[in-house]
């Protein structure tokens, strides 16, 4: 098939790509834009663009497909000469449905937690050489590509995103999928510039189970409220299956999971990671990984990209970056980070990047979400607000929204790095948190700050 993607560079865009390219497709792409590890990549392959920008002259009735980006705007002159000569055009996870809808298809939703499970289910099966069709949102240890397709693969496992398929589709992502086998970890309003209501985003995660297959197989966290509520309802799947975190000690700042077979020392830890872990369980069992068989492998499982990830450790300080952005993340990254390294100072710093955490109106939702740390920072670009189209935001109304008054607030990269330069990091644990680039940080600069 001859497959041209409109906004390349997406994150998960070049990935399938790269996947459909090595699978024999012919394969063509524009963007705008593309920074790394895209750029990268995709010039590996020989599929970066020549040129950056649209040009719809390449759009021809020579091509098979489409696949649209949620980079791509609506008025975007490819996609409009796609429309004008009738060619067919897919979202992102259309496509990916297309591509497994002869296969058991396993869903793992949540506004936290989805990346990590479907990580940790990954890592369990290619520890046991169990060969499975995915598309998740992290790079992880040990694959090349975030999608694998395949023809002989009897399932696929798909990290469900709520948010929106695309420009000219704006169902979220994993009502696409239809699973034969899901989870749901976790429901916290976040996407508000989609879902104006808490009301509205919840009720997605209701069409989530009335979209899976009949008589399907749901797992579900038992812990969060709403969850529960939506599974107890939920009228496709006739098997059900709830989770809760699992009994666990903290020995020497490690943490030893409660197994069968005894106390099983970990490599990643916080209550979150330990519920993920719950819920992993479930799911490997449904795809054929017995209970000890996911033990074995799930001790050796460090985290996903950007999840609690170490990356930098000196004998001042431990350097952790975080994913966390919404309210409910950055308290439960936070509270984690500071109950497993309780004997250290925690400097707990917040990048305020997107479009929910840059309102007046949201902020608020982050009350307290900072409290376990010793010292907490937030960092934003008043250039942001202005690209977002959002009002300005002062220092005063960022403390009130955080209940902190010793709150350090930068508005610039610049500022943020002095500050760590020439903080005098003494047996301290430093906590970064975005969905964004950290304010610029340059990690082999910070491991020398904090030597």
């Amino acid at each position: 098939m001859n497959i041209h993607f409109i906004a390349i560079g997406g994150s998960a865009m070049h990935n399938l790509a790269i996947a459909l390219y090595d699978q024999g497709e012919a394969i063509t792409g524009s963007d705008d834009e593309i920074f790394e590890p895209s750029k990268s990549r995709l010039a590996e392959k020989g599929l970066l663009p020549e040129k950056y920008g649209w040009y719809p002259e390449k759009i021809t009735n020579d091509i098979d497909a489409i696949i649209l980006g949620m980079h791509a705007k609506k008025d975007n002159p490819e996609l409009l000469k796609a429309q004008q000569l009738g060619l067919k055009i897919y979202s992102y996870p259309e496509f990916i449905f297309e591509k497994s809808k002869y296969k058991t298809r396993v869903v793992i939703a949540g506004s936290h937690g989805k990346t990590t499970i479907t990580a940790m289910v990954l890592h369990v099966l290619n520890y046991h050489d169990k060969p499975t069709d995915f598309m998740v949102g992290a790079q992880l240890e040990g694959f090349s590509t975030m999608i694998k397709l395949t023809e002989e693969n009897d399932f696929i496992l798909l990290e469900g995103d709520e948010y929106l398929s695309s420009p000219i589709d704006p169902r979220p992502k994993f009502l696409w999928y239809e699973p034969n086998i899901a989870l749901i970890s976790g429901i916290a309003w976040d996407h508000i510039n989609v879902f104006t209501t808490k009301e509205e985003y919840e009720a997605q995660f209701e069409y989530f189970t009335d979209n899976m297959t009949n008589g399907s197989t749901l797992v579900y966290n038992e812990e969060d409220e709403k969850v529960k509520n939506i599974a107890e309802k939920a009228k496709k799947p006739t098997r059900k299956h709830a989770y809760h975190t699992p009994k666990y000690k903290v020995i020497d700042e490690e943490v030893h999971l409660d197994t069968p077979e005894g106390l099983m020392p970990l490599k990643i830890f916080g209550e979150h990671n330990l519920s993920n872990l719950a819920g992993a369980k479930w799911i490997c069992q449904h795809m054929g990984v017995d209970e000890d068989d996911f033990y074995e492998a799930i001790a050796e499982f460090k985290g996903a990209d950007k999840r609690l990830q170490q990356v930098v450790k000196t004998d001042k300080a431990l350097v952790l970056k975080d994913y966390a952005h919404s309210p409910s993340k950055v308290q439960a990254t936070t509270n984690a980070v500071k109950k497993q390294f309780s004997k250290h100072k925690l400097l707990a710093c917040l990048e305020l990047h997107t479009y929910s955490s840059l309102t007046k109106e949201f902020l608020v939702h982050y009350k307290k979400s900072l409290d376990q740390a010793d010292e907490a920072v937030v960092v934003y670009d008043p250039k942001a607000l202005e690209i977002k189209r959002l009002d300005p935001i002062d220092e005063k109304v960022i403390k009130e929204a955080f209940g902190r008054q010793d709150l350090k607030i930068f508005t610039e990269p610049k500022s943020f790095h002095n500050f760590l330069r020439s903080y005098h990091f003494d047996h301290h644990v430093l906590l970064l948190m975005s969905s964004g680039n950290y304010a610029d940080l340059d990690f082999d600069e910070l491991k020398k700050w904090v030597e």
